[in-house]
């Protein structure tokens, strides 16, 4: 079974939409527990550059972050369309943090990255999969508000993954009700996890949930 994947990029709202095809590929792949990836574009493969500029490198592997510093992604030149390489790229990210190997290539080499050829480039996982949950709050999701931490309620969520207590919260920014993405912040405004708020921005604090990096 290969599921295609497909957002109207002219039609969607901000409020409905993922923000683009590649992305919502990517969470759809790991919510079918899919083998792979395959994202299709105009050209054969991602390159350090763009490709036909003198000196341009095609990369055949990228195996982490790391083989990604130095190359330049260009995005999106069309006006009713999302991304470009660098929606792509996101995507993949997406991906493999989940475990997912990804398949960048042209839309005429499908058959050869469906039948399993060397072609494309190859993003290769990095992580492993996770809880459908927390990638639709890490992707899916965007923050109706913060809630700021003190130290000792950052380490607790982000270093031992424990439930947010009360105690650990020193004030909260927006308007946001039970059931919201809020984002985590530290002491010096850094968001360092998202999660679904158990009460409303207005209510004295009480126990609100558990939230993950």
């Amino acid at each position: 079974m290969v599921p295609v994947v497909n957002e109207n990029d002219t039609v969607a709202t901000d409020e409905i939409r993922f923000g683009d095809n590649d992305r919502l590929a990517a969470l759809v792949a790991h919510l079918v527990h899919a083998d792979a990836l395959v994202l299709l574009t105009d050209v054969d493969a991602l390159y350090d550059r763009a490709p036909g500029t003198p000196g341009a490198r095609r990369l055949d592997v990228v195996r982490g972050p790391a083989d990604l510093e130095g190359v330049v992604l260009g995005r999106s030149s069309s006006r009713v369309g999302t991304g470009g390489m660098v929606t792509k790229v996101e995507a993949a990210s997406i991906a493999t943090t989940a475990g997912i190997g990804t398949v960048l290539t042209a839309v005429d080499r499908l058959p050869e990255a469906l039948a399993g050829d060397d072609v494309g480039t190859w993003f290769a996982p990095t992580g492993s999969r996770r809880a459908s949950r927390l990638l639709w709050l890490a992707h899916a999701t965007r923050p109706r508000g913060r809630v700021r931490l003190d130290a000792g309620a950052v380490a607790a969520v982000v270093e031992r993954r424990m439930s947010l207590l009360p105690a650990g919260v020193t004030g909260v920014d927006g308007e946001f009700a039970a059931g919201d993405p809020v984002d985590l912040v530290d002491e010096n405004g850094h968001a360092v996890a998202r999660g679904l708020i158990q009460y409303a921005a207005k209510e004295p604090a009480r126990v609100a949930g558990s939230f993950h990096p």
